[in-house]
C-alpha cells in the first residue's frame, strides 16, 4: 500500500499555554480594575478606549492562533493587531501619568527592576489581584506598562518565529501542493511496482506452460 500524504495542516500550539496570551489576558483584566479604580464611570471615552484595546490585544492572539491551522498568513496579520493593540494601551497608561504629573519608571528607579522581575516570572490574574486593589496610580501604571512591554517583546519573538516556520513549511497552499505530489508520487511508484509484478507473473506463468508441455 503506498504511504499516505502528510496533512497539510501544521500542528499548532494551545494559545492558552502562551505566556504571550497569559500576559495579554492578565492585561484585559488589569485594565478593567485600573478604568473601576482611577477613571471617572461615566463620560469618559478612556474607560471604553483603554478596555477596547486590552481585549483587542488578547483576542487578535486568540484568532490567529486558531487560524494558524489553515492560514499562517492571517495567523501574522491578526498578531501584528493584537501586538498594535497593546501597543494602544500602553500609550493611554503613559497618557494618565503624564495627564496626572506622575512618573513613569525607567531603568534609573529604585523599584523599576523588581517590577520588571515581578511582570516577567507572574502569568495569571491571581499572581496581581491583591496588587490591583492596593497600588496608587502611579504604581498602577507602571506595572501595567511593564506588562506592556514584556508581551510586546515576546509578541516581536513569536512573530519572526513564525516568519521561519513560514519560510521553512509554506503556507496552505504550498503544503496543498506538496501533498498532492508526494502522493502523485507514491502513486507512481506503486504502480511500476504491480507493472513489474505483473511482467514477473506473465513470465513465470509461460515457465509453468512451457513445462507443462513437455511432461
Amino acid at each position: 500500500m503506498p504511504s499516505q500524504p502528510k496533512s497539510i495542516f501544521r500542528r499548532v500550539a494551545d494559545y492558552k499555554n502562551l505566556y504571550l496570551y497569559q500576559k495579554s489576558e492578565v492585561l484585559v483584566l488589569l485594565t478593567d480594575v485600573f478604568c473601576r479604580r482611577f477613571l471617572p464611570a461615566h463620560g469618559n471615552r478612556t474607560v471604553d478606549q483603554m478596555n477596547q484595546a486590552a481585549r483587542s490585544g488578547k483576542q487578535n492572539i486568540v484568532e490567529g492562533s486558531e487560524a494558524a491551522l489553515t492560514s499562517s498568513e492571517t495567523e501574522v496579520k491578526l498578531v501584528n493587531v493584537g501586538r498594535a493593540s497593546l501597543q494602544e494601551l500602553r500609550e493611554d497608561y503613559e497618557d494618565y501619568l503624564k495627564k496626572h504629573t506622575l512618573a513613569l519608571w525607567d531603568k534609573g528607579h529604585p523599584r523599576f527592576d523588581n517590577m520588571v522581575a515581578f511582570c516577567r516570572a507572574h502569568n495569571h490574574f491571581d499572581d496581581y489581584r491583591l496588587l490591583a486593589e492596593c497600588l496608587s496610580a502611579e504604581e498602577f501604571c507602571n506595572m501595567a506598562i511593564t506588562l506592556c512591554h514584556i508581551t510586546d517583546k515576546m509578541l516581536d519573538s513569536y512573530l519572526q518565529h513564525l516568519e521561519k516556520q513560514f519560510v521553512a513549511q509554506g503556507g496552505v497552499k504550498e503544503r496543498m501542493h506538496a501533498a498532492r505530489s508526494g502522493y502523485r508520487q507514491a502513486q507512481d511508484r506503486r504502480f511500476r511496482e504491480l507493472e513489474e509484478e505483473n511482467r514477473s507473473l506473465k513470465a513465470e506463468i509461460q515457465s509453468l506452460k512451457k513445462r507443462l508441455g513437455e511432461l
